[in-house]
């Protein structure tokens, strides 16, 4: 009875990133009723979000009403530590907070930031997305994304192994001779 009692009190936490770019339709987005709505539906308790470089001020909330707990920052030296402690990341589409967030195996929706130019990054998010290691979406459309996540149907990602590659390349060059 005490576990049921200990799941119902804890913490999970959704950690929001937009890494050091201005990605105000992202924070716009995470912040409006719907999205927090979806969010404590699902059973997350906080909302934390990282808004760069950005203008747009989310509304805090304790949660004593009832409602998800919202807090904000800009920048943090790193933000390891909220990666590690999140129960789902929703991040902008750069590669490496993205790595990093499957590598600690965590549930991700990646939001594409359609505003910048020659936006290469949601070919990589829409191509692990078709892969099932994460979800993807547009600030339009993150509160649909957040309301039909189905986190069960995520397949791990595994990180492949570049030492046959490197090996090849040294001995291509000369550097070994194996």
């Amino acid at each position: 009875m005490g576990e049921a009692d200990d799941s119902l009190t804890s913490e999970r936490v959704v950690f929001v990133t937009v890494g050091t770019t201005c990605f105000d339709s992202l924070v716009r987005a995470v912040d409006t009723q719907d999205v927090k709505e979806a969010l404590f539906k699902k059973g997350y308790t906080h909302l934390v979000i990282q808004m760069g470089r950005g203008t747009y001020i989310p509304s805090k909330s304790s949660g004593e009403d009832g409602s998800i707990c919202v807090d904000y920052f800009t920048f943090s030296s790193s933000i390891a530590e909220f990666l590690k402690s999140a129960s789902l990341v929703i991040s902008h589409a750069g590669s490496g907070s993205i790595f990093e967030t499957l590598r600690l195996r965590k549930p991700l929706i990646v939001v594409v930031n359609e505003d910048l130019m020659d936006n290469h990054q949601s070919e990589l998010a829409e191509e692990l997305a078709e892969r099932k290691h994460l979800f993807c979406a547009r600030p339009q459309t993150l509160y649909e994304t957040i309301s039909t996540m189905d986190l069960d149907s995520v397949v791990a990602y595994e990180a492949g192994d570049a030492t046959p590659v490197a090996n090849f390349i040294n001995r291509f060059l000369g550097f070994t001779d194996e």
